[in-house]
């Protein structure tokens, strides 16, 4: 699992500290750190918080590409 780059360019287009999303997703900001770095692969319910929070799907997300 690596760095999860497009849960980092999403949140920044919301303008979000990953404090902000943490609080919205009702996480530590170290939990949203861990997961952008790919040190901590979330539960479904955390992805979909976070999927929700920020107007994104699953797909958007958190699931691989095929072939990558």
């Amino acid at each position: 699992m690596g760095k999860n780059l497009r849960l980092k360019a999403a949140r920044a287009a919301k303008d979000m500290t990953q404090n902000d999303l943490a609080n919205a997703a009702g996480v530590t900001r170290q939990t949203i750190n861990a997961i952008e770095l790919g040190e901590y692969n979330p539960s479904v319910r955390l992805c979909v918080a976070i999927c929700r929070t920020l107007g994104k799907t699953l797909n958007d997300l958190f699931w691989e590409e095929e072939g990558k």
